[in-house]
């Protein structure tokens, strides 16, 4: 067994998540980053896609739940979770970061997140 980490990071959508009706109106722009632990022995040994986890899939997943408008971030990230696993079953430790870019408070702040372990 060789364990690797394996991620995808700064999947960007523009999504209409959000409680304010200006949020679910105009939309705003998200990150996601996924990342797993994962078992790399025998792909390191083959170089072949069907014996790793093809992110090409994760990143579907991703964008079909953020297409899907929510009025929470922690909504957003656990749906991300929930289908990831179904479809990969065998993932048991993996984690899913959606952040918010420019989130509506009253002041300078970057982006608000949510990271979802499992």
């Amino acid at each position: 067994m060789r364990e690797a980490c394996i991620e995808l990071c700064g999947m960007q959508f523009h999504s209409f998540h959000g409680c304010l009706e200006k949020e679910r109106r105009e939309g705003n722009d998200f990150v996601v980053d996924f990342r797993c632990r994962y078992d790399i022995g025998k792909a390191a040994e083959s170089d072949d896609l069907q014996d790793t986890l093809d992110y090409s899939e994760i990143y579907d997943i991703v964008a079909a739940q953020m297409a899907v408008p929510s009025n929470l971030l922690e909504s957003v990230a656990s749906r991300i979770a929930d289908a990831i696993s179904a479809a990969h079953p065998e993932l048991e430790h993996f984690e899913v970061k959606v952040s918010k870019k420019n989130p509506p408070v009253e002041g300078v702040a970057e982006m608000s997140a949510v990271t979802v372990r499992v």
